[in-house]
């Protein structure tokens, strides 16, 4: 069982008796008892809790509004818009956008990891809504958790993959002109789903200790703090930082080529430039902020910070985790803006619907 840098913690024996209970650097710990007789005992499951002073550090009045409405209200939102329109747009890419080209089987992919990602939402929702009395088990638990983050950064590897294809398709048409071979997209996408696996696997290994029947944390709150640093460093840096700059040089060299090119003011050029906008629009604010107050939220337990930063960064890093699931947002727009074709498909399936009622 690995060991947490926490002053207090609580044990997980379904006893009546449930007091402060101190650890003494070992895996035992004292138990006081209501008629306030110590007793030893040796180690049994138990779970971190927030240390007194990080007790004192918490302020209630934006833990209430960020727990109690914020978080429940935003993952309502996204979930309530997103499930549905990516629903339609599974349902479109299907059965009206044949034959699929190399954007299309993409967008496909990740309209797919994004409804995947929506469908862990109610769970976070209940969570918060429930005061963070968690209710459904430990292993429901995790896997809302890891689905939440393997899906996220299956998203972000997926408008990566599309950047990138629109980099080739652009700016080295004729170099690279067997990048429209289907086989690619669909090399490209099935590489996406198993790097995203890959990098969620550590975080259930490492939470595979955690007995958290209580709140359901998210990982970086519950893992011990020296493992915890190290993963969210790797994990930054592959599933974010390195995406991050292959999308920012892709669509910087995009646009450049588009300032130059032959097709300078003609609608090529306006379709292009807002697939720009919307894609660094989607990770420079909705997956930015997430990171990096993820990465500052770890260095706190690691080094005791003032209190009033503490509060500060705690509130900072548990708003930035809805914005993140924003970018579905964002997900569906670059549908439309892909081209008339998906809307004149949306048109389709509604005339074509059966049950419509005729005027």
């Amino acid at each position: 069982m690995a060991m947490y840098n926490e002053s207090e913690y609580i044990t997980m024996n379904n006893e009546s008796e449930y007091t402060t209970i101190a650890m003494n650097n070992e895996s035992n710990y004292i138990r006081t008892t209501p008629n306030n007789e110590s007793e030893y005992v040796f180690n049994t499951t138990f779970m971190p809790i927030i240390t007194q002073a990080s007790v004192n550090c918490t302020n209630p009045l934006v833990d209430k509004f960020i727990k109690i409405y914020f978080l429940p209200t935003m993952y309502s939102i996204i979930f309530i818009v997103g499930f549905p329109g990516n629903i339609i747009a599974i349902s479109v890419y299907v059965m009206k956008m044949r034959p699929w080209r190399t954007s299309i089987i993409i967008l496909l992919n990740l309209a797919i990891t994004d409804l995947l990602h929506l469908s862990s939402l109610p769970f976070l929702v209940y969570n918060y809504a429930n005061k963070e009395k968690w209710t459904l088990g430990d292993f429901t638990c995790k896997l809302i958790r890891v689905a939440f983050h393997f899906n996220l950064y299956g998203s972000i590897l997926f408008l990566t993959c599309f950047g990138i294809f629109r980099y080739f398709v652009i700016v080295h048409p004729m170099k690279f002109h067997s990048i429209h071979k289907r086989r690619w997209a669909v090399i490209a996408c099935a590489a996406v789903w198993v790097i995203a696996l890959i990098e969620v696997l550590p975080m259930v290994i490492l939470m595979k200790d955690v007995q958290d029947t209580v709140a359901c944390m998210d990982f970086a709150v519950s893992v011990d703090t020296y493992n915890v640093h190290w993963y969210n460093a790797v994990l930054t840096s592959i599933g974010f930082a390195m995406p991050l700059l292959v999308v920012t040089l892709s669509y910087t060299s995009i646009n450049c080529s588009l300032a130059n090119g032959p097709y300078t003011n003609d609608a090529y050029k306006k379709k292009a430039r807002r697939l720009v906008v919307i894609l660094l629009v989607v990770f420079y604010a909705c997956f930015l902020p997430l990171h990096i107050f993820r990465a500052i939220r770890i260095e706190t337990r690691l080094y005791k910070v003032g209190c009033i930063y503490e509060k500060h960064i705690h509130a900072a890093y548990i708003a930035s985790r809805p914005i993140a699931s924003l970018n579905t947002f964002g997900n569906l727009l670059l549908y439309v803006a892909v081209g008339g074709n998906f809307r004149q498909a949306i048109q389709s399936v509604y005339k074509s619907n059966p049950y419509r009622q005729q005027p």
